[in-house]
C-alpha cells in the first residue's frame, strides 16, 4: 500500500512547480476544498469532470448493537457522502 497524500503533501506539490508562495498555495487549497464542501452541504453533490462525482445522502434511523454489551441500540439518522468514479477515470485505474 502506497502512502496518503496529505493537504500539505499537495501545498508542496503545488509549490514545487509553481512561482507562488507556500501561504498563499495553502489558501488557494483550502478555498478549494471549502468550496467543496459547501456544494456538498447545499447541493448534495459535486461533479468533477473526468474525476467523478460526490453525492451527500440521508441514511435512516437502525438497529444496531453495542458490540462490548450486545445491547441493542437505534443508531440516530445521519447524513453520507460516497465517491463514484468517472467512466473515464476509471478506465485509468484499470486499462484493458
Amino acid at each position: 500500500m502506497g502512502q496518503t497524500l496529505t493537504k500539505a503533501g499537495i501545498v508542496d506539490y503545488i509549490y514545487e512547480r509553481t512561482d507562488k508562495n507556500r501561504a498563499e498555495i495553502k489558501d488557494l487549497v483550502e478555498s478549494i476544498l471549502e468550496i467543496m464542501k459547501q456544494s456538498i452541504k447545499k447541493d448534495h453533490a459535486l461533479l468533477v469532470s473526468g474525476f467523478g462525482k460526490f453525492e451527500a445522502y440521508d441514511k435512516k434511523a437502525r438497529k444496531g448493537r453495542n458490540p462490548q454489551t450486545s445491547e441493542t441500540i437505534t443508531l440516530p439518522p445521519r447524513k453520507v457522502v460516497v465517491f463514484r468514479l468517472s467512466r473515464k477515470f476509471r478506465a485509468e485505474l484499470n486499462p484493458s
